[in-house]
């Protein structure tokens, strides 16, 4: 059985068992809430009568929505304004819609538990050290690494290697700058 309750102004779709992130809720985890405003009910195709229906739900958890950023600006006015802010939200189990109830989930999760528990027990001492040996080798292989290779050299750098006398015979060809004579001193500055 399905219905749509409405809370925060907002209207959600929900079944027995479902999770739903709803607007904050008075209550911390564990707490119970039921939800009155139910607007439609229905079972497959068909709609069942809302009056009287409620919804029950637990809060898992208290939260924060993600991170939403305001940014204004003005152009040419050097106005720049950034904000953030993050939404409170209750994270709600539903339990129960009208008499229909959610099936026990920990019930399922306590039997596989059970049965790996069996499995185990009955399992061969052989068997156990053949499993135990595998995972050892996979946590020794990851020790051994091959040795890094050496990068080759860079193209420019092996140009020069291969002809090193045109690179000095374009050195020997620029001169130095000649240097002026010094300017004489007059009398005046030799007394």
């Amino acid at each position: 059985m399905f219905a749509i309750v409405r809370t925060g102004g907002k209207q959600y779709r929900v079944a027995a068992g479902d999770i739903i992130a709803v607007e904050k809720l008075a209550g911390e985890a564990g707490d119970s809430v039921t939800f009155d405003d139910v607007l439609l009910a229905g079972d497959g195709d068909k709609i069942a009568d809302t009056k009287g229906l409620k919804v029950t739900g637990e809060i898992v958890a208290q939260e924060k929505g993600e991170k939403v950023i305001i940014f204004k600006k003005r152009r040419r006015h050097n106005y720049r304004r950034k904000n953030g802010h993050r939404q409170q939200h209750t994270v709600v189990s539903i339990t129960a819609v009208g008499s229909s109830k959610a099936p026990k989930k920990e019930a399922k999760k306590a039997a596989p538990a059970k049965e790996e528990a069996k499995s185990a027990e009955t399992k061969p001492a052989a068997e156990k050290k053949a499993d135990a040996k595998p995972a050892a080798e996979k946590k020794a292989a990851p020790a051994k690494k091959a040795p890094a290779k050496k990068a080759e050299p860079k193209k420019a750098a092996a140009k020069t290697e291969d002809k090193p006398a045109v690179a000095k015979k374009a050195a020997a060809k620029k001169k130095p700058a000649a240097k002026k004579p010094a300017a004489q001193k007059t009398k005046a500055q030799k007394d």
